[in-house]
């Protein structure tokens, strides 16, 4: 019983330096608030993290995919949303929300998705004796791509139009609710197959379960809520004082403390051999962002006292161009539901590039590359465009011989 509630209570007692000097209102030189408060926002992370796996054991089918992917980035709409809400009534910090989405959008496909892959070629090619070159993921996942396909293509208003409009925002939500609603409809038909502390959470009896799992959510609900505000001014106010850029910043560093504990718990099911599980996640998460968070922005912005649209500048107009051509690759690469380990290598490859070609052209360069590359596989598997955007308005259909994780070699 004990060694279930170890690592909770670890992480919650590395999270009280954060709560306490919220509550007695003391704010730390900036480069040790960035210090504190991220590691109260990595510590509840990882708390939420294993709390929406363990309410697996509850919560079945799709739906239980989708909720895990929305929990586990909630701390970085957190940070977010307070950088869209400052900005209704200080526009400086409209730069600081378009940061902290384009890198959060970007980590988690170039980085997230590439090594998920790569893991789980790997594992297999142990296991198997055998090079496994590439990652297949089930038909049920066609849904998850179709959503991420539709609400990719309707990001490109972003940069077109150079604002996220209320509007835009709003059917952004919606279309969000309708992708929970499918979500419930759908059946996976996977046991929840927990590591670590979330299964022996998991492993407790049903009422004390539940119990330990809602407390889980409050208690890093409350921490999130404590250490997002001063966690986000500790990283504007640290780049003045190490004379690093802000934007930069907050695009990587708030997304990298945020999405740690999702990336951890990714990977663990790919080191597993449940790679296709593990890919799923992440696309769910993808369809998150794309569409809850975005979504989410311009009402924040209204609320902290903005006009109807959240206007971007011009470097902004280029992250989020960058942001969505890479995403459309990411989408065009898993067309036909198979993720070759070349395209795994092609999508890490170029999200380290970035920082080594930074500025203006660098980044209409690479969203160029992006672009064709994303194109090139378009047409190559244009008979499974059809199919994908369609599929989440077609009816469930559920069948028993679906494959549920499987690597095939070529």
């Amino acid at each position: 019983m004990a060694r279930a509630f170890r690592p909770v209570l670890l992480l919650l007692a590395v999270a009280i330096p954060a709560v306490v000097l919220r509550l007695t209102g003391t704010h730390p030189f900036a480069p040790l608030g960035i210090l504190v408060f991220g590691l109260g926002v990595v510590a509840a992370s990882f708390v939420l993290a294993w709390a929406a796996e363990a309410a697996e054991m509850d919560i079945s089918g799709g739906l239980a995919i989708a909720l895990l992917a929305v929990i586990a980035v909630l701390p970085e709409y957190a940070v977010d949303l307070y950088f869209a809400h400052t900005a209704g009534s200080n526009p400086e910090y409209v730069q600081y929300a378009a940061a902290n989405m384009t890198g959060s959008n970007r980590l988690l496909l170039g980085l997230g998705w590439s090594s998920v892959v790569l893991v789980s070629l790997y594992v297999a090619s142990k296991r198997s004796g055998r090079t496994v070159k590439a990652l297949v993921l089930d038909s049920g996942y066609k849904r998850e791509l179709g959503f991420l396909l539709i609400a990719g293509v309707v990001a490109f208003i972003i940069p077109l139009t150079g604002q996220i409009h209320l509007l835009l925002g709003i059917a952004l939500l919606a279309f969000f609710a309708y992708y929970l609603w499918r979500a419930a409809a759908s059946e996976h038909g996977d046991e929840p197959d927990l590591v670590g502390p979330a299964a022996r959470i998991g492993g407790l009896p049903k009422v004390q379960r539940r119990i330990t799992v809602v407390t889980m959510f409050v208690a890093a609900a409350t921490i999130i809520l404590f250490s997002a505000e001063p966690f986000a001014d500790s990283l504007v106010e640290g780049g003045h004082a190490l004379g690093i850029d802000q934007f930069l910043l907050v695009q990587w560093l708030a997304p990298l403390a945020s999405e740690a504990p999702e990336f951890i718990v990714a990977l663990l099911f790919a080191w597993r051999g449940k790679g296709a599980a593990a890919l799923g996640l992440l696309i769910s998460a993808k369809v998150n962002q794309w569409t809850l968070l975005i979504g989410s922005l311009p009402i924040a912005y209204g609320l902290g006292g903005g006009p109807a649209a959240l206007q971007l500048d011009g470097r902004q107009v280029e992250e989020f161009l960058l942001t969505a051509t890479q995403t459309m690759l990411g989408i065009a690469i898993l067309l036909a539901l198979r993720f070759p380990r070349w395209a795994a290598w092609t999508l890490l490859a170029l999200f380290a590039v970035q920082f080594a070609v930074p500025g203006q052209t660098g980044r209409y360069v690479i969203s160029g590359v992006y672009a064709v590359l994303a194109i090139g596989a378009f047409i190559h598997h244009r008979r499974e465009i059809i199919p994908v955007l369609t599929d989440p308005f077609r009816r469930t259909q559920k069948t028993t011989d679906e494959r549920t994780d499987e690597l095939v070699g070529v």
